[in-house]
């Protein structure tokens, strides 16, 4: 039956070569939201997209650029992994919110408010103090909304992510992080931001990110499915999904642009915790080609029926997608 769902990874920032896009079609992932950018302003947003060019231009047996649901669908028919773009900040469009259609009009789908600090837009989950949404981010939620760009407030702050749930006319969604009951880490959100997301028509994506799970690197497939399990008991199947924000064969150097960017001199461990400077170790059962397959085996196993284990692996993300990057009538 895995084979016969739409499959889709709402984050992911691997390193991309050809190597590693057959290990997605290997896979059966039919579409993923890929990390465009971190920290990197409008100009050197477009050299991003430039280079994603060429590699659509060179792996074209493999990989083609989602801009639709509908190529998500003809990437399924054609045995291909369809590309969606996301930014995890708001730096692509620097202080201008005339920006805001350049980048979807380019091809972003998907943009964070913040990503971990205090933007010009919102209140990262870093930082000791949450003002909230600004007057700036308050246009630009509407801005996005119209062009039909989704709002991501994986890494905001808590009275920002209320507010930008509030203040979007269109559901918005968490692509990658996990309920603070099933691990209390800065960046998973509590149960008023999941019911409030949710509420609104809202999609939560979890997050595999060891440092984000319950027992770390150790977490098994039955604690994962549980988890999941327990959120849809809170809020229901059809508000879930997998945001994996795997990060696979990438250097220390990447690791130390995702948290530092260029404005910290020091290492910014985020968490708190010098331990967590590295890499994670990975989950052995998320490893290689099978990661999706296992955890669509595990929610069954777990519950789930194979309906709802295929909302969770990709129809839930298909249908959020569909209606929410559709530009607003004019």
């Amino acid at each position: 039956m895995y084979q016969q769902e739409i499959v889709i990874d709402g984050l992911q920032y691997c390193h991309w070569d050809r190597e590693y896009f057959q290990t997605l079609k290997a896979s059966g992932i039919h579409a993923v939201h890929a990390t465009l950018v971190y920290h990197e302003n409008a100009r050197e947003t477009l050299t991003r997209f430039a280079e994603w060019n060429l590699l659509f231009e060179r792996n074209a047996d493999l990989i083609m650029p989602v801009l639709s649901m509908a190529d998500v669908e003809s990437a399924k028919a054609q045995g291909k992994v369809g590309i969606m773009f996301g930014a995890q900040n708001c730096s692509p469009i620097d202080d201008e919110i005339g920006l805001v259609e350049v980048m979807r009009r380019q091809g972003l789908l998907i943009m964070q408010l913040t990503y971990n600090n205090q933007s010009l837009l919102a209140t990262g989950c870093y930082e000791q103090n949450d003002n909230g949404v600004t007057r700036f981010g308050k246009q630009v939620i509407e801005e996005m909304n119209r062009v039909g760009m989704i709002i991501d407030m994986s890494h905001s702050a808590e009275r920002s992510t209320l507010d930008a749930i509030d203040l979007s006319a269109r559901p918005i969604c968490i692509s990658h992080a996990n309920p603070t009951f099933a691990h209390d880490a800065l960046r998973n959100k509590s149960d008023t931001v999941i019911k409030a997301l949710t509420a609104r028509g809202g999609l939560l994506g979890f997050s595999l990110y060891p440092f984000h799970l319950p027992n770390g690197s150790h977490c098994t497939l039955e604690d994962f499915c549980q988890m999941v399990a327990r959120t849809a008991e809170m809020v229901g199947v059809e508000h879930l999904g997998i945001g994996s924000d795997l990060c696979l064969n990438q250097p220390q150097s990447v690791l130390e642009w995702m948290r530092n960017g260029r404005w910290s001199k020091a290492m910014d461990y985020g968490e708190g915790s010098a331990s967590n400077s590295g890499w994670p170790d990975a989950l052995p059962w998320f490893s290689g080609s099978r990661g999706m397959e296992n955890i669509y085996n595990g929610l069954i196993k777990t519950g789930f029926s194979k309906a709802e284990a295929g909302q969770i692996i990709g129809g839930n993300w298909f249908n959020f997608l569909q209606s929410g990057i559709e530009p607003a009538e004019q």
